[in-house]
């Protein structure tokens, strides 16, 4: 993920120096407060407490403006969204009063994550946004501890931003990033060769994804000597941008022979961007085709852009499913995961960058939250299997005493009016950089499904599938089993149901009722998948395959031919070995997508009705 700039304004003479100074002074931040990680954590929770001592939750909780961690643990109960609904709603609608912080609440920060079927809203506050560019200005300083040189060329990052809404009460509601890229430190950053990007600032910001997208990748070829990093936030964002190139490349090239930008890009603020870098280049749009025009698209990052020492995208949790794809494509170039964030807080760093993706571990930095750590264990016959610990009973450890090799929620606690909220995030204790823990990214939990920001959980896609069934019911036919599996082969991927039906009436199924049974699926399914296929276009159409009688038998046979019990055995309503992929395409008998795109609207449903 690109980091933040820092304070510099312009270039000096002795900038090399400077910048020397300036990786110096962020690691050693990095060693002070992880020497220091249970000192600084006290300090942030009193900071928090103090700060927000007469808003109305701790008051409601009886704090009674206590900033010690004992009474703090003792009073304030362990929450998830559904616990703050009530009050995000009344901020929502316009309630000014002290509800979750003492400082106004300046956005919403929507997270990929759904509360029925809607988008979560996490409170956010101006003095946050410091807080994240703290986080991004160490990133580079560890990366050139790895990699040297980089300050010497560009990055090419295939950046976006997503549509926003208002609340009823005027707030703006809208992703993370979106909210930092538009924000006046991304837009208003001064010259820094750590945030020298070949996309200008005006295809970032275009809201039309092609125009955004076709810019960018054409900037980026423009500049392609100049480039020393590749990348996107999602490992899918990533490859979608390849796959974008496999499509358009022929009138890419003509943009860069001719020095005249296509008139599909229509933006007027675009236009003036690009041209500021497009130049007439018949050599370079003849290297462009000659490469592009080959059978085989192998390593064609780094064929295109020869200097690229790694590419940086999270390839971590339900994301490394696209790892073969992008060894593929860059040629085995490392793949990096600089950070760990969400949309409720920004987390920590990856200090340890070149490690493989199935090594990689976060180190938490301290200052950035309060954090707290409930013990997991996810049972073997179990998808996503975390104990499910009744509220009374939640015993939350302190961030300096967690153990190696333990897995644990994650719990945070936040100066923007989060009070001891799950996350949802699974986590396992990797290793410890001096008294701060490290952790590897294992799931989210309850999520069975996801191709890119997308998170379906079990109960909803079963809440999908029931409601698509109502379909078959004229025709005297059911569902018996099914399963689901994501689809990266793809590029969008695609969520892919198999069924096996039960068919007691006489009377055939047509096709175009399977695709109303698809794309009853789609529109059950949360905004966030649905804005991934409308808006984003991150995801492609639902696919049901219908598999021949007696194929769940054989799944449970090879299931317990690998050591299951039959006894405790249940369908995996996900699935994802290779094996049983295989084996469930092997048995498919007809196949049906989604005929069009499910409804979708920026913003809550409720919203709808204001203006």
């Amino acid at each position: 993920m690109p980091e933040a700039p820092k304070t510099s304004s312009k270039l000096p003479e002795n900038y090399n120096y400077n910048l020397q100074e300036k990786n110096a002074k962020a690691l050693e931040f990095i060693e002070d407060v992880t020497a220091n990680a249970d000192e600084v954590q006290k300090r942030v929770l009193a900071e928090i407490l103090s700060s927000n001592a007469n808003v109305e939750y701790l008051k409601r909780h009886g704090l009674n403006g206590h900033t010690d961690r004992d009474t703090f643990k003792k009073v304030i109960p362990v929450i998830t969204y559904e616990d703050i609904q009530p009050d995000i709603k009344r901020i929502a609608n316009g309630d000014t009063s002290q509800i979750l912080c003492s400082k106004p609440i300046s956005e919403f920060l929507t997270s990929s994550g759904t509360s029925g079927g809607e988008r979560k809203l996490m409170p956010t506050i101006e003095e946050e946004m410091g807080r994240r560019s703290l986080l991004y200005s160490l990133l580079m300083p560890v990366m050139s501890q790895f990699v040297p040189g980089l300050e010497k060329g560009k990055g090419m990052y295939f950046l976006f931003i997503k549509s926003e809404a208002k609340t009823p009460g005027g707030l703006v509601a809208r992703p993370v990033l979106t909210a930092y890229y538009k924000s006046s430190h991304f837009r208003n950053r001064p010259y820094d060769p750590y945030t020298n990007y070949t996309s200008p600032n005006e295809a970032i910001l275009c809201p039309d994804s092609y125009q955004s997208m076709y810019s960018q990748l054409l900037c980026g070829l423009c500049q392609n000597k100049e480039v020393l990093r590749v990348g996107a936030v999602f490992a899918s964002g990533f490859i979608r941008a390849i796959r974008f190139l496999e499509k358009h490349w022929r009138v890419l090239c003509n943009d860069v022979r001719t020095g005249n930008l296509n008139p599909q890009i229509t933006d007027p603020a675009v236009r003036d961007a690009v041209g500021k870098i497009l130049q007439p280049d018949p050599k370079l749009a003849d290297f462009i085709e000659s490469e592009c025009s080959k059978e085989s698209w192998q390593g064609i990052i780094t064929r295109l852009w020869p200097n690229t020492k790694y590419v940086d995208v999270i390839v971590t949790g339900t994301m490394s499913q696209y790892i073969p794809t992008l060894d593929y494509y860059s040629n085995g170039l490392p793949l990096v995961c600089t950070m760990y964030a969400s949309s409720e807080c920004y987390f920590g760093v990856n200090l340890n960058p070149l490690y493989e993706p199935c090594e990689v571990s976060y180190t938490l930095i301290p200052t950035m939250a309060y954090f707290e750590f409930l013990p997991v264990n996810r049972s073997n016959n179990s998808i996503n299997g975390v104990t499910n610990n009744s509220k009374e009973h939640l015993e939350l450890v302190n961030l300096a005493d967690v153990k190696l090799g333990q897995e644990y929620e994650l719990v945070v606690t936040t100066y923007a009016g989060l009070y001891r909220y799950r996350v949802g995030d699974v986590l396992r204790v990797a290793g410890f950089k001096n008294k701060a823990p490290q952790f590897s990214f294992i799931c989210r939990k309850n999520v069975v499904l996801s191709i890119d920001a997308d998170k379906t959980d079990e109960v909803e896609l079963q809440n999908a599938v029931k409601n698509a069934v109502n379909h078959l019911v004229p025709f005297d036919a059911n569902v018996s089993e099914y399963t689901s599996y994501a689809n990266t082969t793809t590029i969008p991927g695609h969520y892919v149901l198999y069924w096996e039906m039960s068919l007691k009436g006489s009377t055939p199924i047509p096709p175009s009722v399977f695709e109303d049974c698809c794309l009853t699926i789609e529109e059950s399914l949360n905004s966030v998948y649905r804005q991934g296929r409308v808006s984003d276009k991150s995801i492609g159409p639902l696919e049901i395959k219908i598999v021949e009688a007696g194929t769940f038998d054989k799944l449970m046979d090879y299931a317990i031919s690998r050591g299951a019990s039959i006894n405790q055995y249940k369908t995996p309503r996900c699935v994802k070995f290779a094996p049983i992929v295989e084996l469930l395409n092997s048995r498919v008998e007809a196949e049906y997508f989604s005929p069009k795109c499910p409804k979708w609207v920026p913003g809550h449903k409720q919203w709808c009705n204001h203006d």
